[in-house]
């Protein structure tokens, strides 16, 4: 299994990103390629011993959908240079040095699977939060199992996915990317795993913390559902979640970007409508996560 990695950077945390990239160059077995993009800034020096760093700066910040898709065209059409690749986030590290080659036997074993969610886990504290765990039951995080979704900052995809189904949507720019190829994914016939085995430390932080963040959740909420599901679901799963955001009583602030973002959903272009199979529909339900929830 021939392995690359993509990390896309903001270059606002160099020292982060170079302890990233020395993780990387730890790993055991064959070397990682690396190509690093840089979001819109320019990027610093990135030489690391026994480590092969490719750089793409883009002129400005396309989201990160869109600069993760430039990062996967770097291994040629689909990154069919490789058999697997490698997302990361640049303030994140991988503590064990077996990560990639358990990747590595993971996708070899199992020719069924297309996608690998790490789990993320806070260096100080060892703690994953529960939205870390892409599954509806997540109070044990230390429990692997199939999911239907995965972690955008921290996976594996084998590239062969790409190349059948598409890349990351680019227009979505920040939020639920991850779940628009995962659907694509599984409803191609991939599966997808969640491991607590493959590490990623990551800082805790809010995902409310970008500025966009409730108006791109709502918005990319609507796209991801008429884009991908069947017509009867679209309402039944944009029904839940709006009585799940007001449940959560966010501020009056909050609530106004989140239901500006709702509308913009349904004004919007929204990209190909290619909606799952209903035996798509069976497998998410049958995994624990009916696609209305």
């Amino acid at each position: 299994m021939r392995l690359g990695a993509v990390v896309l950077t903001m270059g606002n945390r160099p020292e982060e990103l170079r302890a990233l990239l020395d993780s990387v160059a730890k790993q055991d077995g064959d070397p990682v390629e690396v190509v690093v993009v840089g979001n819109g800034s320019p990027l610093p020096e990135l030489t690391v011993p026994d480590l092969t760093v490719r750089t793409i700066e883009l002129p400005e910040n396309v989201g990160i959908p869109a600069g993760r898709n430039v990062g996967i065209e770097a291994f040629g059409p689909g990154g069919r240079d490789v058999d697997v690749l490698l997302f990361l986030d640049d303030d994140g590290l991988l503590p064990n040095t077996a990560t990639a080659e358990l990747c590595r036997r993971a996708f070899a074993a199992d020719p069924e699977l297309g996608i690998v969610s790490f789990r993320i886990a806070d260096p100080e504290t060892g703690v994953t939060q529960r939205r870390h765990v892409p599954r509806l039951r997540a109070s044990d995080p230390m429990r692997s199992s199939r999911v239907t979704t995965f972690l955008g900052g921290a996976n594996a995809v084998r590239t062969a996915v790409f190349q059948q189904v598409g890349g990351l949507p680019d227009d979505f720019f920040y939020a639920h990317e991850e779940t628009d190829l995962a659907w694509r994914a599984l409803d191609a016939g991939w599966m997808i795993d969640y491991r607590s085995d493959l590490v990623l430390f990551h800082p805790t932080t809010a995902p409310s913390r970008h500025a966009v963040y409730h108006r791109m959740v709502a918005r990319n909420r609507v796209w991801l559902a008429r884009r991908n599901l069947p017509l009867p679901l679209v309402p039944l799963y944009l029904g839940v979640w709006l009585l799940l955001t007001l449940v959560r009583r966010p501020s009056a602030s909050a609530l106004r970007a989140w239901f500006g973002g709702f509308a913009e959903g349904w004004r919007s272009p929204c990209g190909p409508r290619r909606p799952m199979k209903w035996r798509t529909v069976w497998r998410l339900t049958r995994l624990g996560r009916p696609p209305i929830i």
